[in-house]
């Protein structure tokens, strides 16, 4: 009896959380986060790397991904989500001449801490420039190539935090994949 009042319990608990999740799928946070759950438990998609917002309906994926068939996979699902209207694509995927497949046995602890003081360094330059706002951009280093992926008011801005980045020591080159919002 026991077993039955708990299981009765475990399937209420369950419907309630399948009615909640279609509830909110609708909304703007419900659709990021059925979209992030999919993310999770796709077994392609690092879905760490991939920020995931949505605006009107509008989800706009971001984020510097390994490779292309990760990032098609992102955007299917995102498409694929009942309720959404249109997805922005702001996925970088890292070429082959500065990436290499995780964990990468040629890379020295050395090259790895190099790549994550860069990081560090560019992403503290940003947050101090009154110029450009630091938060909104997202900053991977690999091998001395300094990844910038999000968004930025103007052209401006944009141009300011490419120039940041290129200017902090040991950087290599800057590959900017910024969403300028305004004009």
């Amino acid at each position: 009896m026991l077993k039955t009042i708990a299981l009765r319990r475990s399937g209420a608990s369950i419907l309630m959380l399948v009615a909640l999740t279609f509830g909110c799928s609708q909304t703007d946070v419900g659709l990021t986060a059925e979209i992030k759950t999919r993310l999770v438990a796709d077994s392609t998609v690092n879905a760490s790397h991939i920020d995931v917002t949505t605006h009107d309906k509008v989800v706009t994926l971001t984020g510097n991904i390994n490779s292309q068939d990760e990032k098609d996979r992102a955007l299917q699902i995102a498409r694929s989500t009942k309720g959404v209207a249109n997805v922005v694509d702001m996925i970088a995927v890292r070429t082959s001449d500065t990436t290499a497949s995780a964990p990468d046995p040629g890379r020295t602890v050395g090259e790895t801490i190099d790549d994550a003081t860069i990081t560090a360094k560019v992403k503290g330059r940003l947050l101090d420039d009154p110029q450009v706002k630091g938060l909104k951009i997202d900053v991977d280093t690999r091998e001395g190539v300094v990844f910038l992926t999000g968004e930025v008011g103007t052209r401006q801005e944009m141009d300011r935090a490419v120039e940041i980045a290129k200017a902090t020591e040991h950087v290599k080159d800057v590959r900017p994949n910024l969403n300028v919002t305004k004009g």
